[in-house]
């Protein structure tokens, strides 16, 4: 079957790894190191990679599979720590290398005929390991090495199992996508099949049997990730599905209104349109923790989507836009990677739910899915905007959440947006928006001394959401955001900028 099972043994690339071979034409998931040979032979896959890891092999801690792995005969390909994992349950040996090999090195071929295939002689790879391989398992052959890696590549044809000490996923491998691309094509035989249009038809057909005749609602919070959702849904079940759009008091300026115009209008959804605002600014009084807003929220959704569904009489079914990177920052269960926060749509939902969850895009990564919009006639500008978290500018005033806390972010955001379109770079930054600091700041304005609050703008470019790094913006444009701020919003008298890059930060300072 062209599926690729990707082992999490708890790489900060597993999630690229999965990006680059769905960019080659190949569906593939994510799934802890140590899933059974059950579910394995269960998903039916016909290739298997091992992602890397901090550990060693050696350390008794140290995440391992199931050796019976091995017996499959699904081709598998080891990166880094996945290498020495091949060679330590199959006979090889990994010892603590004299010196740590991190950065970039240069890979010397001696057998192009299988996972080298085309690649140059001397191309650049990225190491970042710190054992490596002393004796290769019978059987294997080295067909690559560098100067610190004797064995940088091992294949074994016949029982189809390979490794590299590289990690080619990464933008640092110059010809690593040729590296996966022989792996999946030339040696385990998969076929490029994977695009937007095949999914789209294999959804609905899943939708359609999950569904039957029965109502779905579904939520929409003004984002690419929801709109997307209930297009393929409508694309499935039509006036079946009921969509909700909440006036939380904690969308953008002037959004609820225009969105709300739009969906019924532009996409001709059912959308019913609820005014929330003082219900969440209710249960959010006094709070200040970020984990905690995020339940709540969750919470309040879904008391009126039960609310809403009530009143349309015998719904079973709620669709969200969780897609892939809100599942894995909200759950450490695809890997041994740390939780590193809970989204409202997938850890802040109560454990008892009244409806069952239909979430299309739930394995999908973020510029997947606007491949996906493009497909069903969204148009570029929506597609384009930045994200907006599901609890809104709630998870972008650190402190208690209310009106005045509102206010203020709301017009800074705004101004910063406003900026960020007219000196033309919307479209080159993944987000830019304001977060409200709990801290106040001496200032002086009309020859006045002032004391209050601060903002921080934030500015960054990525690709998925995964990786970010902040955006060079220039000390003119900085100038001139940092005055309008300070000038017309009440209550702000110093403006301060985000230059942390993802990893350390997240993208949303909660």
């Amino acid at each position: 079957m062209n599926k690729a099972l990707i082992l999490d043994f708890g790489s900060q690339y597993t999630q690229l790894i999965a990006r680059k071979v769905r960019e080659l034409g190949v569906y593939s998931e994510i799934h802890p190191f140590n899933i059974s040979l059950k579910k394995i032979k269960s998903l039916q896959p016909g290739a298997i990679i091992f992602s890397g890891g901090p550990k060693s092999v050696y350390e008794p801690d140290s995440p391992h599979p199931d050796p019976e792995i091995f017996e499959l005969g699904i081709p598998i390909l080891g990166i880094c720590y996945g290498l020495q994992l091949i060679a330590h349950h199959l006979g090889g040996r990994v010892q603590k290398a004299p010196e740590r090999e991190y950065g970039f090195a240069s890979l010397h071929i001696l057998d192009r005929s299988g996972l080298l295939h085309g690649l140059k002689d001397r191309t650049q790879v990225w190491m970042s390991h710190g054992d490596r391989l002393e004796a290769i398992p019978q059987g294997f052959a080295i067909t690559g090495k560098t100067a610190n890696s004797k064995a940088a590549v091992i294949e074994n044809r016949e029982r189809r199992i390979y490794g590299v000490q590289f990690h080619p996923e990464v933008a640092h491998t110059q010809e690593g996508k040729k590296v996966l691309a022989n792996f999946l094509f030339r040696l385990a035989g998969l076929k490029a099949d994977w695009n937007m249009s095949s999914f789209i038809q294999d959804k609905v057909k899943e939708i359609r049997q999950l569904v039957g005749k029965e109502k779905v609602i579904c939520g929409l919070s003004g984002g690419i990730d929801s709109l997307v959702t209930s297009l393929i849904i409508q694309k499935a079940i039509g006036r079946q599905l009921h969509c909700i759009f909440v006036n939380n008091g904690l969308l953008r300026k002037g959004e609820y209104e225009s969105l709300l115009e739009e969906f019924r209008q532009k996409f001709a959804l059912q959308v019913i349109g609820v005014e929330a605002e003082n219900q969440f600014l209710e249960k959010l009084k006094g709070v200040t923790s970020p984990e905690k807003k995020r339940k709540i929220i969750g919470q309040v959704f879904i008391e009126i989507f039960e609310e809403q569904a009530r009143k349309l009489g015998d719904v079973k079914f709620l669709a969200q836009g969780t897609i892939y990177p809100d599942v894995i920052e909200s759950t450490s269960v695809k890997g041994p990677s740390h939780r590193i926060k809970s989204h409202h749509n997938v850890g802040g939902l109560p454990e008892k739910l009244n409806f069952k969850l239909v979430e299309p895009l739930r394995e999908l990564f973020k510029d997947e899915v606007r491949a996906l919009a493009l497909e069903l006639g969204v148009s570029h500008e929506f597609i384009q905007q930045h994200p907006f978290p599901g609890p809104g500018l709630a998870v972008r005033i650190i402190g208690e959440v209310n009106k005045e806390s509102l206010r203020m972010v709301r017009e800074a955001d705004a101004i910063l947006l406003e900026e960020v379109k007219k000196a033309r770079i919307y479209n080159k930054l993944w987000q830019a928006f304001a977060v409200l600091l709990p801290v106040r700041s001496v200032g002086v304005m009309g020859d006045q001394r002032t004391y209050q609050q601060v903002v921080a703008i934030r500015m960054v470019q990525s690709t998925d959401g995964m990786t970010a790094n902040w955006y060079p913006a220039s000390p003119k444009l900085l100038a001139r955001i940092a005055t309008r701020i300070v000038n017309e919003v009440d209550g702000v008298n110093r403006v301060v900028y985000d230059i942390t890059s993802k990893p350390p930060g997240t993208i949303e300072w909660e």
